[in-house]
């Protein structure tokens, strides 16, 4: 039986951010998707829709920082991986 390797990067970097009432979602550099729960961020969970818009990477896309409500999020924590 043959089995497909898929390259999965070990230092994850974002490069889209989605905010729904329920949901963030974090688009990867490699095409893997993250989703939370809302409720685990509750800055981002009372913000306005125009401010969840606001997010800016940081450290090249390591982590996600939205600068009107002060919110930082590490893309490796949302990964369950060791920070």
């Amino acid at each position: 039986m043959n089995i497909s390797a898929v390259p999965v990067s070990f230092d994850p970097v974002a490069v889209d951010v989605e905010v729904s009432g329920t949901r963030l979602r974090v688009t990867l550099a490699d095409g893997r998707e993250v989703a939370a729960p809302i409720e685990w961020f509750p800055r981002l969970r009372d913000a306005t829709a125009e401010q969840r818009r606001h997010w800016q990477p940081i450290g090249r896309g390591q982590g996600i920082h939205w600068p009107e409500i002060d919110e930082d999020i590490s893309v490796r924590a949302l990964l369950g991986a060791p920070t």
